[in-house]
């Protein structure tokens, strides 16, 4: 897929909140991360980036939420969703699930050298997409097959994605709770 230079098209934020979340028992999004539901601390987080928009995928009214075209589907679902309704953008995708996040590592993922795709190390997640027509008719052609696979890397190879390196204590940003347990640990600090 081609690549075009993200300098002339807006910058918005995908907060990835629509799972089922049936690993952890309930509701990641409503889980409460110091005083307030993980998904208000994680859309206050990407609020305070230099984007356009922020907008969250999945049923959600109160974020006037862009719901899944194809549920049960993973990230992959939610990013075809809502590709469905942006402009071209740079998208920065984030889940709901890394509340230990922080500014300035998603910051310099915004400010990497343009690419289709980018993203840290190994973690699928989070990570900077060039949303355009090719990239559009990749996901569309992709929620047409019921029986696509949903790995995020499926897409991130077919970008030729870009991995930046983790500086030190960056890597414990990227901790995300999929388990009661994962959430205990990350909670506790």
């Amino acid at each position: 897929m081609a690549t075009s230079t993200d300098a002339t098209v807006p910058r918005i934020g995908l907060l990835l909140a629509g799972g089922a979340s049936t690993r952890m028992g309930r509701d990641k999004a409503g889980l409460d991360w110091q005083g307030q539901p993980l998904i208000a601390h994680m859309h206050a987080l990407l609020s305070a980036l230099p984007l356009s928009q922020v907008v969250v995928s999945g049923a959600r009214p109160e974020y006037a939420g862009v719901i899944d075209q194809a549920p049960g589907r993973g990230p992959l679902g939610g990013i075809a969703s809502a590709a469905q309704v942006l402009p071209d953008c740079v998208l920065l995708v984030v889940p709901v699930d890394m509340p230990r996040l922080a500014l300035p590592l998603l910051q310099r993922l915004l400010d990497a050298p343009p690419r289709a795709c980018t993203r840290f190390a190994e973690s699928p997640l989070p990570m900077r997409l060039q949303l355009d027509g090719d990239l559009r008719l990749w996901l569309a052609a992709w929620l047409r097959d019921p029986d696509a696979p949903r790995a995020l890397h499926r897409l991130q190879a077919a970008l030729n994605v870009q991995s930046l390196a983790l500086g030190p204590g960056e890597r414990a940003q990227l901790a995300n709770a999929n388990t009661p347990a994962d959430w205990q640990r990350l909670a506790s600090g």
